[in-house]
């Protein structure tokens, strides 16, 4: 088999990398979860922190198999698969093993592609260049919008009554900007109280 095709067919993917560590960010933050970072995306947002995953020929493809051997001991039993953007890619038998042998699943993605694999958990960080597909809204249990500037406060509200009852809203400063829009984000929380702050407290832990 080709490395297309075992890209294709979900049995190899290019990790950027792996590690066990604590959210830091959105509705699950501190709670412990081994992280799969997956290589490549075409979204590039101007503030990204990990602008080195975005060339998915840069992390030679691993063995799905091996992947899953590396989770196997996590004690949390939870696994986040994050990016750059992990949905280009066919995550079916990833989500399929993971699964069955008693893990949480939790993605993060910016919907830009349609979503393979079966999810426990599906945090949807929308951006307005690169807006998430029609039917991604629905699936979303978290909304996590970054905020750079006053603008982005329209966006977030924009597309909120196309996500499902009772997902979770939150409003997240960007890190480079922190110290010029969060008092925009508190105030725009206090008065739209539907909205929560998440923080990449992870930076401030500093850990992975």
């Amino acid at each position: 088999m080709t490395d297309q095709e075992r890209l294709k067919s979900g049995l190899a993917l290019p990790l950027m990398e792996d590690f066990y560590t604590l959210q830091g960010e959105g509705f699950q933050t501190g709670r412990a979860a081994y992280f799969l970072r997956i290589g490549g995306c075409d979204v590039g947002c101007s503030w990204c922190d990990v602008k080195e995953s975005w060339n998915a020929a840069s992390w030679p493809l691993t063995d799905t198999d091996e992947i899953i051997r590396r989770v196997l001991d996590c004690p949390a039993k939870s696994v986040v698969i994050t990016g750059a953007e992990p949905m280009m890619y066919n995550l079916d038998y990833l989500c399929r093993d993971l699964s069955n042998s008693g893990f949480e699943l939790f993605l993060e993605t910016s919907g830009s592609h349609p979503i393979s694999g079966s999810w426990d958990w599906i945090c949807l960080s929308p951006k307005k260049f690169s807006p998430p597909l029609p039917e991604i809204y629905n699936l979303a249990d978290e909304y996590k919008v970054i905020i750079q500037s006053a603008g982005d406060f329209d966006w977030a509200e924009k597309n909120t009554g196309r996500l499902k009852e009772g997902c979770a809203l939150f409003l997240q400063p960007e890190w480079s900007v922190i110290d010029t829009v969060m008092e925009q984000v508190v105030e725009y929380v206090k008065a739209n109280p539907k909205w929560r702050i998440s923080l990449q407290s992870h930076k401030y832990m500093r850990i992975p």
